[in-house]
């Protein structure tokens, strides 16, 4: 079976600027912990048959220690907006059973803790915006860059996009039970497949 998907999606964490889990740092969070969620809209996509435009879901993770330590806990929110078909194919995406970036990640679970139905929603522009009714909400507040421009990192391991933006997160969460508030965000367009392009780094989704 052959995927792919491409958006936005904007994340934030509980650990201290600039969240180091991307490079494989020991998080910077509340007891060594890194607990965050990311919001992703999917502008288009599609598992084989089954389109995914449209499909917003939410990946919430929680990371002991640095990431490749593994014994991640994991659990996924999809839209209520999306059929049970397409919420199928993200929960079988996510959980790595299609291969692609996420099958990577899905070396380092260690407590799956299910799907979700909730109302997601995604607001992109100045100051990009998610949130799940009555558990999440998220926003990033951009750094300065020079020249009027913002803050951004490249180039990241383990980051969702070859290049984000970088800046203050703002909001909570307690999804999952993985309660945090927000220390650090992000936010990129995305693309994602299950065959990555040549030269793309392992793991990175």
């Amino acid at each position: 079976m052959s995927w792919e998907m491409s958006g936005k999606y904007i994340a934030n964490c509980n650990c201290q600027m600039i969240c180091p889990c991307a490079v494989d740092g020991p998080p910077t969070g509340p007891n060594g912990e890194c607990r965050g969620s990311v919001v992703f809209h999917i502008a288009s996509g599609q598992l084989d048959d089954t389109d995914l435009s449209g499909v917003d879901f939410v990946f919430c993770i929680q990371l002991p220690s640095n990431l490749t330590s593994g014994n991640w806990k994991v659990g996924i929110v999809v839209g209520d907006g999306a059929s049970d078909g397409q919420a199928s194919a993200v929960e079988r995406i996510l959980h790595g059973d299609e291969g692609g970036p996420f099958a990577d990640f899905a070396a380092f679970y260690g407590d799956w803790l299910g799907v979700e139905r909730g109302n997601v929603t995604f607001s992109d522009g100045d100051t990009p915006s998610a949130s799940v009714a009555g558990h999440t909400n998220l926003a990033i507040e951009s750094l300065p860059g020079p020249g009027g421009g913002v803050t951004t990192v490249k180039n990241a391991m383990f980051g969702f996009a070859p290049e984000y933006q970088i800046g203050k997160g703002k909001g909570s969460s307690d999804l999952f039970g993985l309660d945090y508030a927000a220390v650090y965000g992000e936010t990129a367009d995305f693309t994602f497949a299950s065959e990555m392009a040549e030269g793309a780094s392992k793991g990175r989704a």
